[in-house]
């Protein structure tokens, strides 16, 4: 079992736009969607669910693009 994790990392906007572009390409295709996260290849199953969370606090708003899945058991 892989160990724990929670991190974020930021991207510039052409980046972020070329993540983005290779994901929907990956959903629209129904195939697997790979990208590497703080040198670590993470591996997006098809089955996967969507959803966009947005929150609100005083001084700044925030929304979210999840992508979660549960693994495959052994």
């Amino acid at each position: 079992m892989k160990p724990d994790r929670d991190l974020e990392k930021s991207y510039t906007d052409k980046e972020f736009v070329e993540k983005l572009r290779r994901l929907a390409d990956c959903i629209e295709a129904g195939e697997q969607f790979e990208i590497q996260i703080a040198g670590e290849r993470i591996y997006v199953p098809v089955r996967a669910g969507y959803s966009i969370e947005h929150e609100r606090g005083d001084a700044e708003e925030e929304i979210e693009f999840q992508i979660k899945w549960e693994p495959k058991a052994s």
